[in-house]
Parts: C-alpha cells; sequence; structure tokens
C-alpha cells in the first residue's frame, strides 16, 4: 500500500530538510516548497535516490498570501499531511528600529503560515481527512525583551492552530503544534545555546513524525521545555517586568 504524500513549506530550512528525510525514509512521497525551489533540485535528487519516493518540487512564498490558494489548487495531489516550517528569527533590536523588518518578522512567522495552512484546512476540511503541522515556538508563551517581536508573532500562529484544531476535529483534520525550543541550525549559529535545552534537527523531525502517526495536538520536542515553560508564566509580572531574561 503506497503512503500518503507529504508537503513540506519552507523546504530550505534545516528542521524542514530533516522532516524530508525522516518521512521519504518512512516511504512517504515529498512535495517540497520553497522561494527559488530549482534550487532545492541537489535535495530532491538526494531524497528520490536515497529513499526510492517521488519528490517534487513546488515554488512557494509564504508572505505572498494573495497566492496560497492558488498554489495548493496547483499541486498535483491534495496531501495528506502538510508541515509547515517557515519562519525568521530576526534581530530584536534591529526590529524595534526599523518597522519594515519588525514587519517582516510578524509576516514570516505568523501571516504567511496561518494564511497558507487556512488555505490547505480549506481542502482538507472538504476532503474529510489530513494532519496539519504547525511548528511554532516556546518564545510565543510569554513576550521578554530580548525578542518580543519574534515571540509575539508566534504567539499568534499558537493561538491560530488552536483554534484550527478546535474548528477541524470534527471534520476528520488533525491540527499538531509544534514547540521546539532551542534548535541548533543555521538560524541559531553562533548563539550560546544550552546544551539540555538544545535539540538537533533530527529529533525534531522524530517529534513530528510520532505526532502525525500518534494524534498529539501540542508538542515540545525536548519536554523538560514543559517545565521550563509552566515557570516562566508562573512568574507573577510584577517580578517578571524587572528580570533580564
Amino acid at each position: 500500500m503506497s503512503k500518503a504524500p507529504v508537503l513540506i513549506l519552507g523546504a530550505r530550512s534545516d528542521i524542514a530538510k530533516a522532516v524530508a528525510h525522516k518521512f521519504a525514509s518512512l516511504g512517504h512521497p515529498l512535495q517540497l516548497a520553497a522561494r527559488d525551489a530549482a534550487t532545492l533540485e541537489a535535495d530532491r535528487a538526494d531524497l528520490a535516490l536515497r529513499y526510492n519516493v517521488s519528490v517534487t518540487l513546488h515554488e512557494f512564498d509564504a508572505l505572498r498570501t494573495e497566492t496560497h490558494d492558488t498554489f495548493v489548487g496547483s499541486l498535483p495531489e491534495l496531501p495528506m499531511i502538510a508541515i509547515c516550517a517557515v519562519g525568521l528569527l530576526g534581530e530584536q533590536e534591529t526590529s524595534e528600529g526599523d518597522s519594515a523588518s519588525a514587519c517582516r518578522v510578524v509576516r514570516s512567522n505568523y501571516e504567511g503560515p496561518a494564511s497558507i495552512l487556512a488555505s490547505l484546512a480549506n481542502s482538507f476540511e472538504q476532503r474529510r481527512s489530513g494532519t496539519l503541522v504547525g511548528i511554532s515556538s516556546v518564545a510565543g508563551e510569554r513576550g521578554r525583551a530580548t525578542n518580543y517581536v519574534y515571540g509575539s508573532a508566534k504567539a499568534g500562529f499558537t493561538a491560530f492552530l488552536s483554534g484550527l484544531r478546535n474548528r477541524l476535529a470534527r471534520n476528520g483534520v488533525h491540527v499538531v503544534t509544534v514547540l521546539p525550543g532551542f534548535v541548533s541550525t543555521r538560524m541559531t549559529e553562533g548563539m550560546d545555546l544550552p546544551a539540555r535545552l538544545t535539540a538537533e534537527p533530527d529529533e525534531v523531525a522524530e517529534a513530528i513524525a510520532g505526532a502525525v502517526q500518534y494524534k498529539k495536538n501540542i508538542i515540545y520536542v525536548r519536554p523538560v521545555w514543559k517545565l521550563v515553560m509552566f515557570i516562566i508564566r508562573s512568574i507573577p509580572e510584577r517580578i517578571f517586568k524587572g528580570m533580564k531574561i
């Protein structure tokens, strides 16, 4: 029996590439979507040869939200699983002084991902099956001075995924929220990250595959983050606002 196709949005990132390898290793055909998708040809060929699965490339720009419905309609086959790995960390200090930069961070982490998942949700709902996976962030659980532009966008995306899950549950569509915590990728290169709290892209991919298989709703890639964020959320605001974190 052939496996269901998997669409990976933002297929250029380290996490997305790990996810592609994981699902291809399980026998799923892949649809890799990204800007300048043709530049992923080497990745496409490697995945197809290594795992003997069909891999196709699709041009996709998360920020061109007006194209998202057309993009979904243009896919050769509606996927059964869609994973959104679109995101942009940005620089907090830059965002504070440059509204265009702040807007790009917000659009890349909230507006774009929410828009494409909304388009897919409508098609999945009509079919009454499928799984949507959104990679959000623990940064969205409480705003901090060091990354509140990024964190606020992820907070919005987490809330969007929660509402989407509530809406679609009765119609056979499952929605997964992924909260990775720190991940060792090109996006975090040069940052001093605590080893116990920092996952590798392959760990994220394994966690996502497990969440899809066992229909989990919200996952912390490393369980320690659930405790860490519980503590951070529990700090009274009068204390929290004076902390340097």
